[in-house]
């Protein structure tokens, strides 16, 4: 996947060492309840410190986890799950969305199964919709409302000079520069929104609100706007700042800070696999798939990592701990993959294991 590793692992590595025993683990069903012994269990210091409560969506027992993803919150705090799924499961939804209290309300999205990826909620003249991208064999990205009716659906931007014949009408579950495989979005201040094609091109693609392609920056090399799997992307709009791209370099362990045409402004270091990044007043927040979730201030300093096993992960090289829900420990992360803030501050992480764990961590005040 990557051309690049420098030190990092790529998530193709992750599912090499991670395969073995795989089929036996997914056809189990997971039955997610409250894990109502973490209500005590705190994490964090200073003005970040969380309540945890681990696997916090009730799944009904007639569905089950296949690796989640992502996480979107709506205005009226429902939450919104994508995972991969499998694509033999075609009729299994891979879209999950739970009330505020973490009960099960509806599911849909069997279309992305085998890809489910990036979900996010946005609101526009008042209405809300999903943004949906699946990678794989699936290769698109959609625009639904929230009960799961398909506004649009969109696959690889061929007039953008870069994909293999094909892409755009007969997808094939190949990977390559060439291969259109999306991750993550961003939306613009101007209605306009962004796409990274995280595990295939690299490039940032920008497109109008009705998913017409516009433009694209990036692409594969080592840095200052340029990439080695461009996995998450987030606008940065907090208070006092000039809105800017905050682009998830996974590999390169950065952050990469750009203009919105993609000019480059700065590049963060110190990370673990970055994942994905979230906003919340002065706050953002980026899941590290090496255990930890970071938030950093309005200067971009590391204030607090929360629930950080890193160190334990890292020496896992065969990829045991993330099939083995025995080996999680309370409060510590395995392979945080997505996370967001919700109105209150309360965030919600969801992690790249197996059998899938999304985690509400409850701010204290």
């Amino acid at each position: 996947m990557a051309t690049s590793r420098r030190g990092g692992v790529s998530r193709r590595q992750f599912l090499a060492h991670g395969a073995a025993g795989a089929a036996a683990s997914l056809a189990a069903p997971a039955i997610l309840r409250v894990a109502k012994a973490d209500s005590e269990l705190v994490i964090g210091e200073g003005e970040h410190r969380f309540r945890v409560f681990h696997q916090w969506p009730q799944l009904p027992e007639r569905f089950q986890w296949q690796t989640t993803h992502g996480v979107a919150i709506d205005r009226d705090g429902f939450l919104y799950i994508i995972h991969e799924g499998r694509a033999d499961l075609t009729d299994h939804p891979s879209i999950f969305v739970f009330d505020p209290q973490g009960r099960y309300v509806r599911s849909f999205g069997s279309q992305f199964q085998g890809g489910g990826h990036g979900i996010e909620v946005r609101e526009e003249a008042g209405e809300q919709f999903l943004y949906v991208c699946a990678y794989q064999q699936v290769k698109a990205f959609a625009k639904l409302d929230l009960q799961g009716n398909v506004i649009w659906e969109k696959r690889a931007p061929i007039q953008a000079g870069m994909y293999a014949a094909g892409e755009d009408s007969d997808p094939q579950k190949i990977w390559g520069r060439d291969r259109f495989m999306p991750t993550n979005f961003a939306f613009l201040p101007d209605g306009d929104f962004l796409l990274a094609d995280g595990y295939g091109s690299y490039y940032i693609h920008r497109f109008d609100k009705d998913g017409n392609w516009r433009s694209c920056f990036g692409g594969p090399g080592d840095g200052k706007g340029k990439f080695d799997t461009p996995h998450g992307i987030g606008i940065d709009a907090r208070p006092g700042r000039e809105p800017s791209v905050v682009v998830c370099d996974r590999v390169h362990h950065t952050l990469q800070v750009l203009s919105p045409q993609g000019d480059h402004l700065q590049t963060l270091e110190g990370f673990g696999l970055p994942a994905n990044i979230d906003t919340w007043q002065q706050w953002l927040v980026v899941p590290e798939l090496y255990a930890r979730v970071s938030i950093l201030d309005a200067q971009h300093r590391v204030v607090v990592q929360l629930g950080d096993d890193s160190q334990r992960i890292k020496a896992d090289t065969k990829h045991q701990i993330r099939g083995n829900e025995q080996a999680w420990q309370p409060g510590r992360f395995v392979h945080p993959h997505d996370a967001c803030f919700d109105a209150d501050g309360n965030l919600f992480v969801a992690e790249w294991v197996r059998n899938g764990r999304v985690t509400k961590l409850q701010r204290l005040t």
